[in-house]
């Protein structure tokens, strides 16, 4: 969850500006995935070094292309731990059983 501070810098037209230059820098596409060979367009521009209340005013941290990374939603989640979670199974008699 962003904090009041990372959302207005989410709002910024710095941050958008730059946002825009850095994904037409790298073609628009997921980073990661054409490292693999795979064409699949980018979602998000990802922080390499996470923002933090520290570093919220850190031009290093928050606008250099060296500490972003256009990617997926799929690689995105990846980063931050948010694997796609199976909520659902089949049992041996053919049932659906939901996961909690």
């Amino acid at each position: 969850m962003s904090s009041p501070t990372q959302t207005a810098f989410y709002h910024s037209a710095e941050w958008l500006k730059c946002r825009a230059a850095y994904i037409k820098s790298v073609g628009g596409l997921c980073e990661r995935c054409a490292d693999r060979g795979a064409i699949v367009p980018g979602y998000i521009v990802h922080h390499r070094e996470w923002i933090t209340e520290q570093n919220i005013t850190d031009p290093n941290v928050l606008l250099s292309f060296d500490n972003l990374e256009y990617l997926c939603l799929d690689c995105h989640n990846r980063v931050h731990g948010k694997e796609k979670i199976k909520r659902y199974e089949v049992g041996s008699d053919g049932k659906i059983i939901i996961k909690a």
